[in-house]
């Protein structure tokens, strides 16, 4: 699996492809083809970014998450690997939406404002900017992609669940590397630095149990129009103020 070791804090990039870089080969061609492009994306802006940019931060994050998953894929890890593939797509095209709408000048989702307002912050460290991208990207888009997949796909998200359990296992798996690596070394930090107080204050865990509690919500009232318009909109305008609390300048 390629590492994200110090490639926040000193701008490291990656020059070798791990396995787990590979396109989903147990998927078919679609969902390979789908994938790979989202892969090809995520390298685009890694290369294109200046290391210490916030957005370029969680993107290295989220190469080496997707990567992981990519690997599982096309290794006979998820029940359904097409539906597993589709959903990953879905999620990503999610987060390139916004990266899009941002450099064309638009509003981004208010999930993903204050990490692009805050991107080049001198006092917002590297495990914050991670950490304000997952919250966007989990508390927000995934339940938003489970939808788009379901629609696309004809499914209930009970088909899904096993499968979103499943990529939940890889994201914890990663879950402590990532921390240990954007956190500074135990020299550097000290007990009463706020943040490890911030880092602690967020949970993955919980966040994907609201996604998935929001996904079951937002399916249930999708044949009410501005029902499902209103609680979409709370939910994006909730995980935005999580958001701008997890990237609070700290020095």
């Amino acid at each position: 699996m390629t590492t994200i070791q110090q490639q926040a804090g000193k701008g490291t990039r990656r020059t070798v492809e791990s396995p787990a870089a590979r396109p989903p080969d147990g998927a078919g061609p679609a969902t390979t083809a789908g994938v790979a492009d989202v892969l090809a994306r995520m390298r685009a802006l890694d290369a294109s970014l200046p290391p210490q940019d916030g957005v370029a931060v969680f993107n290295r994050v989220y190469l080496t998450v997707t990567e992981a998953v990519a690997q599982r894929v096309g290794g006979g890890a998820f029940a359904d690997p097409e539906a597993a593939g589709e959903l990953d797509i879905r999620f990503a095209r999610r987060y390139f939406t916004a990266v899009d709408a941002d450099a064309a000048g638009v509003r981004p989702p208010a999930c993903w404002r204050p990490l692009f307002q805050l991107r080049r912050h001198p006092g917002v460290r590297p495990l914050q900017f991670a950490l304000a991208g997952i919250n966007a990207h989990i508390g927000h888009d995934l339940a938003l992609a489970v939808l788009d997949t379901c629609q696309a796909l004809d499914c209930e998200p009970s088909a899904l669940e096993g499968d979103f359990d499943r990529i939940g296992t890889v994201l914890t798996s990663l879950e402590e590397g990532i921390r240990e690596t954007l956190m500074p070394g135990p020299d550097l930090l000290d007990i009463a630095d706020p943040l490890l107080h911030l880092a602690g204050s967020w949970s993955l865990e919980m966040a994907r149990d609201g996604a998935w509690a929001a996904a079951r919500m937002l399916w249930g009232v999708r044949r009410l129009p501005e029902v499902a318009e209103e609680c979409a909109e709370r939910l994006d305008a909730s995980v935005g103020l999580i958001g701008r609390c997890l990237l609070t300048p700290l020095n």
